[in-house]
C-alpha cells in the first residue's frame, strides 16, 4: 500500500492527513514542538511493510499553519481525537514525541474506543519538573525565531548525535514552519500545564523511551514526574541519543514500536 493524504475537519477547517498500511494495530503518530508528519520518517522507514500508519502536521505547523488558535493542548488533542475517529478503524497505539506525547497523555486518558496502548517518546512529563521556569519559558520561546536560532537548538539543545543532511534539512524547515502564536504557545503555556489529574486516569498498556542524553527531557526526568502518576508504564533508555529520538535512533523507536505491539497482542 502507497501512503495517501486525506483531509479530515476539524475546528476551523482541515487537515492533511497521511494514511499508510492495512496491518494493525494502526500506529497513530503526533510530533514534537517544531515538528511535522515528516519528523516520522525514518521510523516508519524501519516498520515492516504494511504496518498500518497515520500521521500529520499538527495545528500550527507545516501544512496546518494555517488553521486558527487556539493552539493550546486540548485542541491539540482534540485534533488528534477527530483524527482518530475519521482515519482509524479497529485498534491503534497512539505514539507521542514530546509535545506530542503530552497531547497523546490527554487522548489516552478520554479512553477513546480503540485503544489498546500508548508509546510515549522522548515525552514532556505530565508534572512540570521545576526547571521549567518563567525564565526558562521565555528563552525557550525565541528556539525556533531564524535560522540561526534554529541550527543553534539542533546543534546544543535537540539533538546529541549529527543529524544525516536530509533528516537535519527537514528538521529546521519544520521549526521555522509555524506562525508565530502557534511556535510560542507550547514554550509559554503548554510545557508547564500539570496533567497529572489525567495522566492517572490512563488505563491501556504504556512504553516510555528516553534518550540517554537528553538535555531537554533528561531521563531522570522522567523517572520522576511521569512514571509516579503512570505507575504502570515501562522505561527503556535509548543510549547516545538526544531528545530528537525519532530522527537520531529511528530503528530503535521502531523496534521499541515492534516490541509493543507484540507484547500488547499476546
Amino acid at each position: 500500500m502507497t501512503e495517501t493524504t486525506m483531509t479530515v475537519p476539524v475546528a476551523g477547517g482541515s487537515l492533511d492527513v497521511r494514511v499508510d498500511g492495512d496491518t494493525g494495530p494502526t500506529l497513530v503518530f503526533a510530533h514534537y514542538w517544531g515538528g511535522s508528519a515528516d519528523t516520522w520518517n525514518g521510523v516508519i522507514g524501519h516498520l515492516p511493510p504494511g504496518q498500518a500508519t497515520v500521521r500529520f502536521d499538527q495545528r500550527g505547523w507545516g501544512t496546518s499553519r494555517a488553521l486558527p488558535g487556539p493552539y493550546h493542548l486540548d485542541q491539540l488533542a482534540d485534533d488528534l481525537v477527530r483524527v482518530i475517529e475519521a482515519r482509524v478503524s479497529g485498534p491503534f497505539v497512539l505514539v507521542g514525541h514530546s509535545m506530542g506525547g503530552k497531547a497523546s497523555q490527554l487522548v489516552a486518558a478520554r479512553r477513546p474506543v480503540g485503544l489498546a496502548g500508548l508509546v510515549l517518546v522522548a515525552p514532556a512529563p505530565p508534572q512540570p519538573p521545576a526547571m521549567v521556569t518563567e525564565e526558562y519559558r521565555q528563552g525557550l520561546s525565541h528556539a525556533y525565531d531564524s535560522a540561526e536560532t534554529v541550527a543553534h537548538a539542533l546543534d546544543h539543545v535537540l539533538t546529541a548525535t549529527p543529524l544525516p543532511e536530509t533528516v537535519r534539512a527537514t528538521a529546521e524547515r519544520d521549526s521555522l514552519a509555524a506562525g508565530a502564536e502557534a511556535r510560542q504557545e507550547w514554550p509559554l503555556r503548554g510545557i508547564a500545564r500539570d496533567v497529572t489529574d489525567a495522566a492517572r486516569r490512563i488505563e491501556v498498556p504504556v512504553t516510555v523511551l528516553t534518550a540517554e542524553n537528553d538535555v531537554v527531557e533528561p531521563p531522570h526526568v522522567v523517572r520522576e514526574h511521569l512514571l509516579p502518576h503512570i505507575p504502570h508504564a515501562t522505561l527503556t533508555t535509548v543510549p547516545d541519543a538526544g531528545h530528537l529520538l525519532p530522527a537520531e535512533a529511528p530503528g530503535a523507536v521502531a523496534k521499541a514500536l515492534g516490541d509493543f505491539l507484540t507484547a500488547i497482542q499476546r
